[in-house]
């Protein structure tokens, strides 16, 4: 007996299988992974080296060439080319003291270390640690623009903070990097360099001012000239116009001591020293003060590696409820990044997709002409998830955008094989086949399309699964969760599905009452055929036999078949043969006739 034939005899333990299957695959979705795409391997390498914010332009440029040869070094590296500071364009806002450094790669194949490309970010990372004053981050070129473009930072996560104190966002920023560095999978721990900067405070003694007849003006700009430069004149180069500044030398200017000896020459004559009028001290200020939506923003950012995003985020999240709850009133957590995306791309999807499904519904209701029909191929698509779930579980793979546009392409696929076996299952029906011999009889022709359908896809699919050459991180899940969901779409389609329609043809079968159109097609083509033998009774008593109920329909359908000119005699006398036949209680001619006329 086949697996169809047992699955049709027992159709509440074949679907309580297929519940269960189902159920149990459900069950395994909190075990998927969840990130925005799979890392790209973009071949090269991009190293974000951050020094303090106080470093000079030429300073940066030694490091960075420092830097590039240590790089060289490493057999895996082709070439090392670096950026400091802020290029023409405006997307890219950098200081004198971020460097840039991208990597490029050679083949794997010329590599011969038997390092894999994590183990040499890992040896590039140790290298880099021996050089003091640095705070390096590893990306990729294409990703760090990406991700700098689309969220404002250069990491897979950023933990921002709003709020209008600067000094309780730095805090809060560096508590939440103390804890993420704890997390398993963070690398590259950083907090946004908002401090550092080293300035010259003067606090003016408003009182020995007065003393001395000199107003806060007077005195700030003597500071203003010596420190900062004061326009003297306009120098004029034919059509060009130049503001000439004079104000101390570097060397003078970063002298306190100096600064504190110079004359102010107050109203009655006196020259007074700027020491005596102000109080001056090198202070700590923010390197800079950044903004998003009009508010003040610290991130603290960090790379995962070794573990998906989703699930790195939960942890974190989790982990800094209680310094989020500490929080004054006033300032507000977000996480941005790669999960900003990722978040993004959901949403988009979770009006997408029901959007498709139902445009599928009314465009198989408009193919098949049956509500039941169409909800009957629908609920198919369930079981053919099913080995998608199963295939990304079992490779370790997290849900990214890729697998998710892989389970709509399983969905099509699920809904074409369903539409070609519902579809010949009507066929048959129309022809006079009882519900079991359509299910049968259907299953039987169709299995070698189905099959072919779903080989074809499957061994198309199978060259992405073990490609290793560019973009074959993007293509691999694609393929992962077609293939296995392949597997269980084309089991299930030819066992659940005729399971299902043989149950909802029975029960179409018991709400028909007893002498409707069955009997009134044996009549009407009786009177076609002109024929008045006696209709025998059926085995259940009662009803027609099974031979008369197929000529009726035969002759019913006879007038709405699209061929020229006249039936044959041989056709035309095929009701009046049948219904001969079953008088007599005889079904062979009956069946032969039916083939004859199938044909």
């Amino acid at each position: 007996m086949s697996l169809l034939s047992r699955a049709v005899r027992r159709p509440a333990l074949t679907l309580g299988i297929s519940g269960g299957v189902l159920v149990a695959s459900l069950a395994l979705i909190p075990l998927m992974g969840t990130e925005f795409m799979p890392p790209l391997d973009e071949g090269a390498l991009a190293v974000n080296v951050v020094r303090l914010p106080n470093a000079s332009l030429d300073g940066s440029v030694r490091v960075a060439g420092f830097i590039e040869q240590r790089l060289r070094k490493f057999p895996e590296v082709e070439t090392v080319v670096s950026k400091t500071g802020r290029a023409e364009i405006s997307e890219d806002p950098m200081g004198p003291e971020q460097t840039d450094v991208v990597i490029m790669l050679k083949p794997r194949r010329q590599w011969g270390t038997g390092r894999d490309k994590a183990e040499l970010v890992e040896a590039i990372q140790k290298d880099l640690a021996a050089i003091p004053g640095l705070r390096s981050s590893f990306s990729q070129p294409i990703a760090l623009r990406v991700n700098e473009l689309i969220s404002g930072v250069k990491s897979d996560l950023a933990v921002k903070v709003f709020g209008p104190d600067l000094e309780v966002l730095k805090s809060f920023a560096d508590g939440a990097a103390a804890v993420l560095q704890g997390i398993d999978g963070a690398r590259d721990v950083k907090v946004e360099q908002v401090a550092g900067m080293a300035q010259i405070d003067a606090v003016i003694d408003r009182a020995a001012a007065a003393r001395y007849g000199l107003t806060i003006a007077d005195i700030n700009a003597v500071i203003e000239t010596a420190v900062a430069g004061k326009r003297a004149t306009t120098l004029i180069e034919a059509e060009r116009r130049f503001a000439v500044v004079v104000r101390f030398p570097e060397s003078a200017r970063a002298d306190l001591a100096g600064l504190e000896r110079l004359l102010v020459a107050a109203p009655g004559g006196e020259r007074v020293p700027l020491g005596r009028l102000a109080d001056f001290q090198v202070v700590e200020a923010p390197a800079q003060v950044s903004r998003e939506n009009g508010l003040r923003r610290v991130v603290a950012e960090v790379n995962v590696r070794g573990r998906d995003l989703g699930g790195f985020v939960a942890e974190a999240q989790a982990q800094l409820a209680p310094l989020t709850a500490s929080l004054p009133e006033g300032y507000r957590v977000e996480y941005g990044g790669q999960f900003e995306n990722q978040q993004r791309a959901m949403r988009q999807l979770a009006i997408v997709v029901p959007v498709a499904l139902l445009l599928i519904l009314v465009l198989l209701y408009l193919a098949l002409g049956s509500v039941g029909d169409s909800l009957l191929v629908l609920l198919n698509l369930p079981f053919a998830l099913v080995g998608g779930v199963i295939a990304v579980v079992v490779f370790r793979m997290p849900v990214s955008v890729s697998a998710a546009v892989a389970f709509i392409v399983l969905l099509g696929i699920a809904v074409q094989n369903g539409v070609v076996l519902v579809a010949f299952f009507r066929q048959l029906r129309e022809q006079g086949e009882s519900v079991a011999d359509t299910v049968i009889k259907g299953c039987d022709l169709r299995f070698r399309p189905l099959l072919m359908t779903a080989l074809a896809s499957f061994i198309g699919h199978l060259p992405m699964l073990y490609a290793t050459g560019s973009g074959a991180d993007i293509q691999k899940p694609l393929a992962v969760v077609v293939m296995g969901g392949l597997v269980t779409s084309t089991l299930l389609t030819l066992v659940v599905l005729p399971t299902i329609y043989i149950l909802a043809g029975s029960r179409r079968a018991a709400a028909r009452p007893p002498g409707g159109p069955p009997g009134a097609s044996v009549q009407a083509a009786e009177a076609a055929s002109g024929g008045g033998g006696s209709a025998a009774p059926g085995a259940g008593g009662g009803g027609p036999a099974r031979g008369q109920a197929w000529v009726g329909r035969a002759a019913s359908s006879r007038s709405s078949m699209n061929r020229p000119g006249p039936l044959p005699p041989i056709i035309a006398s095929l009701p009046r043969m049948a219904s001969t036949a079953a008088s007599s209680s005889t079904c062979s001619l009956t069946n032969h006739c039916s083939v004859m006329l199938v044909a």
